[in-house]
């Protein structure tokens, strides 16, 4: 009999070891909890100065932090354990956050007779914690109960408790003492209207460790705020609830400040503080120095994140500021939480923002409503995904009106109007140059300098006219309506769209410092997804004073109706802008169906069908005629069948799947307006039933209060009361809860990502991938790069990443209290019965950001697979890099490459905008240039043009993966530049890998299509389709805007694959420019895109790109400006 062994290897792996080089001690105490060791030394500090003698043993104490890495933990028991006498270990989750340490214990402690108590760290049970310990169980419940409870004479207690286990004394420690859970630090005696709760931990106060939290308290009370501050041991605990709601309800505070961690939603869903129905802002105190932080990118480590922003997400909690960071001390001492000033000022204004919300009267009230002005192309003016910005804020201010906002004597402006005012009217005056320049004044030197060096004067700036900044905006009394300007220059603004590195210029600071010091607003709607104030440059979580949307934004309350499906750009707004994000709809769905040649020839082959089997000479004329009819309409080839190739039978068969395909296309039907039911809702809410199998009625009384509920939640928001949170991801994936919208986005925790349902969906696709690739090539797929998404991974819980993995033939491993990822094991190939893959990653930024330890143990795998003896048939991998050493190994073994660190996109984005691009090979070499730096590994911020262009030129295959039908392929230009990007690269490099487009809208049903044919099928199902074109032109400017949009996708597909579109060119033009219906609604609801398209047009046709079938096309479009 022959075991086959997997080879398993644990996250901590990917820690870096480090000697702490500490002196042995009688006892040593171990725990990820400073307050624990803080409240040891201080006790351990007055035995020695309350006996003559001292504390009679030696302690040491030690932050299981920087013992995360196998090696760290096997030197610590060799150089420090190895000489104690009792070993005290409080884990904080369980044994599994650090298993290999806790087994070591365990082994090492039984093997030399050395006392071992192995401690929860919070409330979850794990039996083997006491299993693993050898002290008895009395003994171990004692020291359990000593260190909950807490208190300077409990931890006295269990120290003389921890000597009697050491051999020195008798114990004479008694029992622990029960504390309360909760209670009042501070009570404010101060008369003010506003008033605040502070809320911390009891532990922070049982270690004397508040100094942050008085100094908030304190800065609070100096802004007039009265302020109480409660501490508690959990919000968890079910008395500690019912104390802090009851408190609550007594003192009705304004606003609530959270030091606290993790998510605190109980069993119905909620958490102890929502009863006072008032925003929550959870501060931060990053478990970090402050040096350390100001020089991080990220902001917050990977469990700094997750425990203090991702998870309070869930409560609906409030991003806001660092207060404090821990002191500077002997690496695996404890730290205390130093106040940090600039971030207490900052959390105490945003406070007094909010605050200031509830209680100002609807009528006194400022709004400044923001409409965006991304991509900056003409006739994009106040883009949002599936929204219709302008009718959304026509209802949005109809709205605000009944509520009692002052929004003007006249009538409230119809969407024609406010399209004309915003979109067409030349800008206006808004802030003087003086006055500019003296709030410019104010502002950080450093951002001060790193603006007028990027852009030079304020009075070089374009928008200055006659001394004045001119932007384009309606004031409606108390209400700004306006268009957020670019960022950067004209010509620049798509290439600095997501560039952290340039400041924005004059004009973009202008117009936030008018609408906070000039309009004195009291709160910010940003209207849809998405703007740019939230990818200036800075961190990408706890941000500094200095920080671009930090210091754009000040502490003005931004709410932000954001589409319900796209997760990781809601949550960039959210941590980086303290912002609301409003979930709404996505737009209504419809199929695709057949325009009447398509039907007709539908009609004819089930007719074939019907004739094939009783008059074979009718059914071969029908054969005839129908493939006849397919070649003339260009659908032959687009259903795969190439002139000549295979007999009319398959060609025949290929072309029903395809109409089918086309016929069955989930496309939008008009845009979504906010606060309002889609007509044919029904539609959506059949789809959504059908793929989560849930009664339809119930799916569609959940999109009809959707409306209702998006309206009340903004209202909520701009009242300064608390917004329910609520999930995020795609409705028409089946994803019912994130019905009905109008709630405060949350996603989920990065660290279960792949999660176990994602692995098990991923494993369905990859054995499509591996049978399609063996059939079409007769040989097993070898390499691969897969383009991988951060949106995409938070909404399938990394489906894609799952599937690399699979690839590799390697699974994950979970924590099973927690279902955290926590490490990996590697199936020998005996069992796997096929060579593993070599994958290559290319990651975009918000990966990047959001997942540090996804790409770490995506190393971690890489490394260990190439590690294996393996045959070069059955590993590619571990051939590419055997007998490689140093620099060589660390180049041959990168399989991780994305954008510089903080920047985003491709690189390709600004030449696809302009059109500035001489030939294919210059965009090719721009991706390139711009996508050749390595992650993992310790290789963050280098590059290497060669590693990139290896993996690139030796790829069998290019994938990206479609993960839901609300969007598709032509849905903007970014899908050309990411898919067609790699494209052009590889031809660039004389590769010729097969392009495919995944499709997991149906997780059940994975798709596998080449790119090229799911281009030519969304043209056929929406682009060119007479029916989504009608929905559009329900839609008026915003209308005309998508349609030019999806014209821009399809042109940057043509200039970046090796492939022809002429067909598709021609269907395009004739739905739209050269239809009189569309055309005229085109000239007259948004001239801007029309003349954007005929200059697409034109330019396709100058490139070579476009051969129209008729002559009168060049004609049509150089007369078409008429």
């Amino acid at each position: 009999m022959h075991l086959l062994v997997r080879e398993r290897h644990g996250i901590d792996d990917q820690d870096v070891a480090e000697d702490l080089g500490h002196a042995p001690a009688d006892v040593v105490f171990l725990s990820f909890s400073d307050s624990d060791l803080l409240a040891l030394e201080r006790a351990y500090s007055r035995l020695n100065e309350q006996a003559p003698t001292g504390a009679g043993f030696s302690l040491r104490l030690v932050s299981l932090a920087r013992l995360r890495h196998p090696m760290s933990v096997d030197l610590y028991v060799e150089q420090t354990i190895a000489s104690s006498r009792c070993v005290i270990a409080r884990l904080l989750g369980g044994v599994d956050y650090w298993r290999y340490g806790a087994e070591e214990l365990r082994n090492f402690c039984s093997r030399n007779s050395i006392p071992l108590a192995l401690l929860p760290g919070d409330a979850r049970q794990d039996a083997r914690l006491e299993e693993w310990s050898s002290v008895e169980a009395e003994n171990h419940s004692r020291l359990t109960g000593f260190l909950r409870e807490g208190g300077p004479e409990n931890a006295r207690r269990a120290l003389l408790l921890m000597a009697h286990l050491a051999g020195y004394g008798d114990d004479v420690s008694g029992q622990p003492a029960a504390l309360p859970p909760a209670g009042i630090y501070r009570q404010t005696t101060a008369d003010f209207s506003l008033r605040a709760t502070i809320v911390f931990y009891r532990a922070h106060l049982l270690a004397a460790d508040t100094a942050a939290i008085d100094g908030l308290a304190d800065e609070l009370e100096k802004s007039g705020v009265a302020t109480d501050v409660l501490y508690v041991a959990s919000l968890k605990n079910p008395d500690v609830a019912e104390w802090i709601q009851r408190r609550l309800i007594e003192t009705q505070p304004d606003i609530i400040l959270n030091a606290t961690f993790f998510s605190a939603r109980g069993k119905e869903g909620a958490s102890p503080l929502d009863v006072a129905a008032v925003p929550v802002l959870q501060v931060l105190q990053p478990g970090v120095t402050a040096s350390a932080w100001a020089e991080s990118g990220r902001g917050l480590s990977q469990s700094d994140l997750a425990m203090q922003v991702v998870l309070p997400e869930l409560d609906g909690r409030i991003s806001s500021s660092p207060i404090s960071f821990k002191s500077e001390t002997v690496p695996g001492d404890a730290a205390r939480h130093m106040p940090f000033q600039p971030g207490i000022a900052a959390a105490a204004e945003q406070a007094l923002a909010w605050a200031r919300l509830k209680k100002t009267p609807s009528r006194e009230k400022r709004l400044a409503i923001v409409l965006s002005d991304y991509p900056g192309a003409d006739g994009q003016t106040a883009h949002a995904v599936g929204l219709d910005t302008f009718a959304s804020l026509e209802s949005i201010l109809k709205a605000v009106k009944q509520a009692g906002y002052d929004c003007g004597a006249a009538k409230s402006p119809t969407s024609r109007a406010l399209v004309g005012a915003l979109c067409e009217d030349l800008p206006q005056p808004c802030l003087s140059l003086n006055d500019y320049n003296e709030l410019f004044a104010r502002l950080p030197a450093p951002f001060r300098d790193a603006v007028t060096q990027s852009w030079g004067t304020s009075a070089e700036d374009p928008a200055v006219q006659d001394g004045s900044f001119c932007l384009k905006f309606v004031a409606l009394g108390n209400i700004v309506v306006a268009v957020q300007p670019d960022r950067g220059s004209a010509q620049d603004r798509k290439a600095q769209y997501h560039d952290p590195d340039t400041p924005p210029r004059h004009a973009y600071i202008a117009f936030h410092l008018w609408l906070r010091h000039v309009c004195q607003t009291d709160a910010m709607v940003h209207l849809g997804t998405h703007g740019t104030l939230e990818w200036l440059p800075g961190k990408a979580v706890a941000l500094s004073n200095q920080c671009a949307p930090a210091v754009l934004r000040g502490a003005l309350p931004v709410l932000y109706p954001f589409i319900v499906n796209n997760p990781g750009e809601a949550a960039s707004a959210k941590r980086r802008l303290g912002a609301v994000t409003i979930g709404h709809m996505t737009p209504p769905v419809m199929k695709a169906g057949l325009d009447p040649d398509m039907a007709e020839l539908e009609q004819l082959i089930d007719e074939f069908a019907e004739a094939d089997g009783l008059d074979r000479r009718r059914g071969a004329i029908l054969k005839r005629d129908i493939l006849d009819r397919a070649t003339r309409m260009g659908l032959l080839s687009e259903s795969g069948v190439k002139a000549g190739e295979g007999d009319e039978a398959e060609a025949l068969a290929r072309l029903d799947a395809y109409l089918c395909d086309v016929k069955d296309l989930q496309i939008r039907d008009g845009l979504h307006v906010f606060g309002q039911v889609a007509p044919h809702a029904e539609k959506l809410a059949e789809m959504v039933s059908s793929v989560a199998q849930v009664p339809q009625q119930t799916v569609a009384t959940l999109i009809e209060a959707s409306a209702d509920a998006e309206m009340k939640a903004l209202l909520a928001g701009l009242e300064g009361r608390f917004i329910q949170p609520g999930p995020s991801g795609a409705p028409t994936r089946g994803r019912v809860d994130v019905l009905p919208t109008g709630r405060n986005l949350f996603t989920l925790d990065p660290r279960a990502v792949p999660t176990a349902s994602a692995v098990e969906l991923a494993r369905t696709q990859a054995k499509q991938i591996l049978l399609c690739h063996l059939q079409n090539e007769g040989e097993p797929l070898q390499s691969i790069v897969i383009d991988l998404w951060g949106s995409s991974t938070l909404r399938t819980g990394g489906e894609d990443l799952a599937l690399a993995l699979i690839l590799m033939g390697v699974d994950p491993t979970w924590d099973a209290s927690s279902g955290r990822v926590s490490g990996f094991e590697i199936t020998p190939l005996a069992v796997l019965d096929r060579p593993r893959v070599d994958v290559t990653l290319r990651i975009s930024g918000l990966f990047r950001d959001a997942f540090p330890a996804q790409i770490s143990l995506f190393d971690q795998v890489v490394e260990a697979v190439s590690c294996l003896e393996e045959g070069e048939d059955w590993n590619p991998l571990s051939a590419r890099v055997r007998n490689l050493e140093g620099e060589a190994r660390k180049i041959a073994g990168a399989r991780i490459f994305g954008a510089a660190p903080g920047t985003y996109g491709t690189g390709i984005e600004d030449a696809l905008t302009r059109s500035n691009w001489e030939d294919q090979s210059e965009l090719g070499q721009s991706y390139l240039d711009d996508n050749d730096w390595m992650y993992g590994g310790g290789r963050d911020g280098t590059r290497s043009s060669a590693a990139l262009a290896q993996n690139l030129a030796r790829a069998d295959a290019i994938l990206h993966v479609q993960d839901h039908a609300e969007t598709d392929i032509l849905e903007s230009p970014d899908f050309a530049a990411h898919e067609g990007g790699l494209a052009a690269a590889a031809a660039l490099l004389g590769a010729d890998p097969v392009l495919w487009h995944g499709d997991t809208s149906r997780a059940d049903a994975p798709r596998l299509r080449r790119v090229e044919n799911e281009v030519k099928r969304i043209v056929r199902g929406r682009l060119a389709n007479p029916r989504w074109l009608a929905g559009m032109q329900r839609h008026d400017y915003r209308g005309g805007a998508e349609i030019a949009r999806g014209l821009d996708a399809l042109c940057a597909f043509a200039s970046t694959l090796s492939v022809r579109f002429d067909q598709q060119f021609d269907l395009v033009f004739a739905a739209t420019l050269g239809d009189d219906t569309c055309d005229a609604f085109l000239k007259s609801a948004n001239p801007q895109a029309r003349q954007a398209m005929r200059t697409r047009f034109q330019d396709m046709i100058r490139r070579g790109l476009w051969h129209p079938r008729l002559n009168s096309v060049s004609a049509m479009l150089e007369s078409g400006s008429e």
